[in-house]
């Protein structure tokens, strides 16, 4: 008999291998551009969706900002919880009811999701989460790989394709977005364009790009 292995997750991956609280390269070019963002937007409270080992966390808390953070990986969790002790951190997915952190924390006035959605299989579910967390008139910040036309083409002609979609990296990238694209999903779900900035490397060719959108 063929011993089933475990179900999993229609939505989400539940473990990215979180050992460290040590900050992701993408936070050194993302961190910048996210702290522009907010000290314009100066929101009261802020949900940091998908925080992973609570390192964005740990940095807008030490620029002023009230944070509350959710990830399904439990040793992510952990992580963060140990480095913000006094920070309310969720074990929860996109998936899951908003109502788990509503209920408790009321709405929030931003929700900021770094390098997350192009890890979902139903991405959707993201900006869905996200509306019914955030008050009318709050923005969602998102941010993910950026891909367009001169950047598919270099990665084309340094013959790089393999690299940047492997299929060997567990809980990797399922989604590849342009800002066409994203935009039209982040917009389906309601929201309104409010900005678009891409970030590290040089123009059309940046490592990721930056969204915000408002809550009407």
């Amino acid at each position: 008999m063929v011993e089933k292995s475990a179900p999993v997750s229609s939505t989400t991956v539940d473990v990215y291998g979180w050992h460290s609280s040590t900050p992701t390269y993408s936070q050194s070019y993302i961190n910048p551009a996210l702290l522009r963002i907010l000290r314009v937007e100066q929101p009261a409270r802020l949900l940091d969706l998908g925080c992973g080992n609570g390192s964005l966390c740990c940095f807008l808390h030490s620029h002023g900002f009230a944070v509350v953070g959710m990830e399904p990986d439990g040793d992510g969790i952990s992580i963060a919880r140990e480095q913000l002790p006094s920070t309310a951190f969720y074990q929860l997915g996109v998936d899951s009811d908003p109502a788990l952190i509503t209920a408790t924390e009321g709405l929030v006035d931003a929700v900021v999701s770094t390098e997350v959605i192009e890890h979902l299989y139903a991405p959707h579910l993201l900006p869905r989460f996200a509306w019914h967390c955030l008050r009318p008139g709050g923005i969602l910040i998102v941010t993910t790989p950026y891909h367009g036309y001169l950047k598919n083409l270099a990665l084309s002609l340094a013959g790089k394709w393999d690299h940047h979609h492997t299929a060997l990296w567990h809980g990797g990238h399922i989604k590849f977005w342009s800002r066409c694209t994203l935009t039209k999903l982040l917009t389906a779900e309601g929201f309104l364009p409010q900005q678009f900035l891409g970030v590290g490397r040089l123009p059309w060719l940046w490592n990721s790009m930056v969204l915000v959108m408002r809550k009407p």
